[in-house]
């Protein structure tokens, strides 16, 4: 290696600096082994605390991972959404339910709340130097997190949960760092975890949350972060229990320096409590999205956490987009202050055509899933086959692969857009294409 690219430097920075400049040419591809240490001290003639100081910064920046007797190499280039590829396209004539998109007609109309917030705006124009957040916006958000029996904790606004998830991660872990996450669970968390140089353990998922075995064996091997759905889980739709909350507490009690991160995306559309499991450990967050109640373009979320989680975030994003949009806050007040959204009415319009579904799946011989929110997890043998046999049949579904690590195959079906006419229909597809039985006869 020495021969085909010449190290450089003799402070740790200039040599840090010379295999990021290789890298970035394509002279050092990733996965490539570097020297080992005192090899490359010798050649460049320096101290080897020197290149152990070099290469300990590429660590952290994320740049190499080391692996003790193999030595240290070029990390992957982490792919930015390489799930998002694993998606069906959706050809004229066939019913699309794999998007995850909540029903548009459930979403309330936003004009009026819009309006109001242009209105304020003029009065009170919001410029430089103002409050990041809403004072009205974080008094609500506190007043809803109390009623729902969250850890007291500052507030802060980011432009929605996986934003909010990227910022906490990167307030406190470090690249090389395992996070624990729910398998199968939410793609774009998936993608992001692996993209920060973070490693992902899987956590198997059951109607009620996390499995407390699993999850007790991940923080045993050293899981440095936790990531857990409340509610609406996806693709399962789990939501945590009282009972299941209890214990997964227990097991954070026992380690209070992993980080806890919960995402209760669900909020506003299911009727099922919250039982959060924040404040037992040192350092946590619990992220609540408006874009399942109010529209996925109503870019805010809200965040709550211990003082040095949040203060770190709000640092961090004054270096960045500085702030969320006061227009968008002052819509979500007008949203709230008007009770824009009935979450019982909402998530009884929803279980009207996915409980249906999982029953009528069940008459067929095939196991569903989908205690709350807007998707069914069906596990199935053959995923490939699955999803193109139900685009033959009219229905696009969306792989499973899109969710998994290591957790069996499956397909997700959103359930947004089907009717009550729509659910015999598909259930005979579903397990005609899963070859669980003959289809049904239906009017």
């Amino acid at each position: 290696m020495l021969g085909e690219y010449r190290i450089e430097g003799r402070r740790a920075s200039d040599i840090a600096a010379s295999v990021e400049r290789a890298i970035g040419a394509g002279e050092l591809q990733p996965g490539e082994v570097l020297p080992p240490l005192r090899e490359l001290a010798v050649y460049l003639e320096v101290n080897p605390n020197t290149v152990a100081a070099a290469y300990r910064t590429l660590r952290d920046r994320g740049v190499i991972e080391t692996a003790g007797r193999r030595g240290s190499r070029v990390r992957p280039r982490p792919a930015s959404t390489p799930r998002e590829a694993l998606r069906v396209e959706v050809p004229p004539g066939v019913r699309d339910t794999s998007d995850g998109n909540p029903d548009p007609s459930l979403l309330p109309p936003l004009e009026r709340a819009l309006a109001a917030a242009a209105a304020r705006s003029s009065r009170r124009p919001v410029l430089y130097g103002t409050p990041a957040v809403d004072e009205e916006l974080a008094a609500l958000a506190r007043s809803a997190f109390a009623d729902d029996g969250v850890a007291e904790g500052p507030i802060t606004v980011t432009s929605g949960s996986l934003d909010a998830i990227e910022r906490v991660l990167a307030t406190h872990l470090r690249p090389g760092d395992h996070v624990a996450v729910e398998d199968p669970g939410w793609g774009s968390l998936l993608d992001l975890v692996p993209a920060l140089g973070l490693r992902p353990v899987p956590v198997g998922v059951d109607d009620e949350g996390p499995l407390p075995a699993r999850l007790a064996q991940a923080l045993e091997d050293g899981a440095r972060a936790v990531v857990i759905t409340d509610r609406a889980q996806n693709p399962t739709g789990a939501a945590v229990t009282a009972a299941r909350a209890a214990e997964l507490r227990a097991l954070l009690a026992d380690h209070p320096g992993v980080l806890l991160i919960e995402d209760d995306h669900g909020h506003g559309i299911v009727d099922l409590p919250l039982h959060p499991l924040s404040g037992v450990t040192d350092h946590w967050a619990l992220v609540r999205s408006t874009a399942k109640a109010y529209g996925p373009d109503l870019r805010l979320a809200v965040l709550t956490g211990d003082a040095v989680t949040v203060d770190r975030v709000r640092g961090r994003q004054a270096l960045g987009p500085g702030w969320v949009s006061h227009l968008l806050q002052d819509t979500v007040v007008q949203l709230w202050q008007t009770s824009a959204v009935d979450p019982t009415a909402v998530a009884g319009a929803y279980g009207r055509r996915r409980d249906p579904l999982i029953r009528a799946l069940a008459e067929r011989g095939v196991p569903a899933r989908g205690r709350s929110g807007m998707n069914v997890w069906v596990p199935v043998p053959d995923e490939t086959g699955a999803v193109a046999r139900l685009l033959h049949s009219g229905w696009a579904v969306a792989p499973g692969a899109r969710f998994r690590l290591h957790s069996p195959p499956g397909i997700r079906i959103t359930v947004s857009q089907l009717s009550r006419g729509d659910i015999e229909p598909i259930a005979d597809a579903v397990a005609a294409a899963t070859g669980a039985g003959e289809p049904r006869r239906y009017e």
